[in-house]
């Protein structure tokens, strides 16, 4: 019997995937932080702007900040389980040739 390792053993998975949610709650809120700054800042700058504009504001900083906050957190996931040590490198022992 094979010894599961990282996210293949469903208690590693399980503390790993509650603390990748906790990341993402913190991080949304974050991300609205963020939103009500980039629309207090564009409105002293611009002045009153259009409904179209403070939606397309909110979309934006929000969706970039979620995109980059989840890229992150599950990179800290993958290699915080040892998920990244289970990958075989099988060009590792690949013998070079000159040309």
């Amino acid at each position: 019997m094979t010894h599961k390792q990282g996210l293949d053993d469903p208690e590693i998975a399980k503390v790993a995937w509650r603390r990748f949610r906790r990341i993402m709650l913190w991080m949304a809120l974050g991300g609205a932080v963020c939103v009500g700054a980039a629309l207090f800042l564009l409105q002293t700058w611009v002045g009153p702007m259009p409904l179209h504009m403070i939606v397309a504001t909110i979309l934006g900083v929000w969706l970039t900040f979620m995109l980059g906050t989840g890229l992150m957190a599950l990179t800290f996931l993958s290699h915080g389980t040892g998920h990244d040590h289970q990958v075989v490198d099988r060009m590792k022992n690949e013998v070079k040739i000159d040309e």
